[in-house]
């Protein structure tokens, strides 16, 4: 006779044959790879090592070694050039596989540019340029760190598994400073270079622009008043005899041109440099701009002295078209300018209580104003919610004048 087995048995049983149904236990964690993503690209970036630093290295040595030993003849130095060109291009694979494999973002050198045209200022900047050496100097050395990383990492795959997280984590750090410290740009100094490569860009492009601003205003404005003006004199000479009270009337007209063209240089000339600026400083030559403005302005000018032409210049023209900007845009009752000096800068700040939503990126002149400011290593920041006020700080660099000048 059979007998069924007693209830407490089929219970164990069944949590036997079903142990994610006990409520003690949990469901094992689906299956998944023990390195992670990071793990495997720092594995591949050490295993390629020995592949590209043999090329490197092999690379290097061949033709710096033949450069310098030709030398003396007259293809030694160019070819010398042309590898250090090479250690460049190598240099940009190499930053490459560091941003894919390693998340090293590391800028990229400014190219070369040499300062005048032609083979000999090339091959010279070439051959000193520091960038291609230490690119050089980072290829070299790659071959033995190759070796090391790619034995480690090829044997620990089969025999050490367990650990090669850890030891991929530990030589990739090695590898991120070795890129870090020969393959990105040299320190501050080569950033501020192509600062200044770029504000040199921006002053070049606003000198053409007001050049061709005073060749327009020229040719419009008073050249062809005074060609009309010389053709009034000549017909008023020619009536001089025939018709005296017409020739009168027409030298009168002439007059009248004449004081119109006059004013009109005078303007063009306060645009180029105003005279009460050279003469007499920023305080009375900011307040005579803002006699100009079409909204009451108070200027408070506090500087213990003038400061170099340029700086005074380019402050000048600041506060001019940020005035203009109030007449034209603001919808302001009142502004005010404040120039003062703090340490070793020239603090601007214009005011206005109008509108405000002014934008420098907007395309307007605040943006030109900017870039101007920005090639001088000035600073230009506008503070202005809907609704104002409006807000508009520069900073400009202080040199003293140099009053030895004529």
């Amino acid at each position: 006779m059979n007998a069924s087995p007693p209830p407490a048995h089929r219970t164990a049983t069944a949590a036997e044959a079903h142990p994610a149904d006990r409520s003690d236990g949990a469901a094992l964690p689906p299956p998944r790879f023990a390195f992670d993503a990071v793990t495997w690209k720092e594995i591949l970036n050490l295993l390629l090592n020995l592949p590209m630093g043999i090329i490197g290295f092999v690379y290097v040595v061949t033709t710096l070694s033949i450069g310098a030993g030709l030398s003396v003849t007259v293809i030694g130095l160019p070819l010398l050039a042309f590898s250090l060109l090479g250690c460049r291009l190598l240099g940009t694979v190499e930053r490459a596989r560091a941003r894919a494999l390693l998340g090293v973002r590391v800028d990229d050198p400014r190219p070369l540019r040499p300062g005048t045209f032609g083979f000999f200022p090339w091959l010279w900047m070439t051959l000193k340029d520091p960038v291609a050496w230490r690119h050089a100097l980072y290829l070299a050395i790659r071959l033995p760190w190759g070796i090391v990383t790619f034995t480690v990492t090829l044997t620990s795959l089969f025999v050490a598994w367990p650990v090669l997280p850890f030891l991929s984590r530990g030589m990739s750090a090695v590898d991120r400073a070795l890129v870090r410290g020969l393959l990105q740009p040299s320190d501050e100094l080569e950033q501020r270079i192509a600062e200044l490569e770029s504000d040199r860009g921006v002053v070049v492009d606003t000198a053409a622009a007001d050049l061709r601003r005073i060749e327009r205003d020229l040719h419009d404005g008073a050249q062809a008043r005074l060609v009309a003006l010389a053709m009034d004199l000549g017909l008023a000479k020619e009536k001089l005899l025939e018709d005296p009270e017409a020739a009168a009337r027409m030298v009168g007209e002439a007059h009248g041109e004449v004081k119109i063209a006059l004013q009109e240089l005078r303007d063009l000339a306060r645009g180029i440099h105003p005279a009460i600026l050279t003469d007499r400083g920023l305080d009375a030559a900011l307040s005579s701009v803002a006699t100009r403005c079409t909204v009451p302005v108070s200027v408070t000018v506090d500087l213990p002295a003038r400061p170099a032409e340029a700086i005074e210049g380019i402050a000048y023209f600041t506060v001019s078209e940020l005035l203009q900007n109030v007449s034209k845009h603001s919808g302001a009752a009142r502004a005010s300018v404040d120039v003062w000096r703090s340490s070793d800068r020239l603090m601007i700040q214009v005011r206005d209580d109008g509108r405000g939503g002014a934008d420098v990126g907007a395309g307007s002149g605040l943006a030109g104003l900017a870039e101007r400011l920005d090639s001088v290593d000035g600073l230009f920041v506008v503070a202005s919610p809907p609704g104002g006020p409006t807000v508009v700080t520069a900073e400009l660099p202080w040199r003293d004048r140099d009053f030895r000048r004529p």
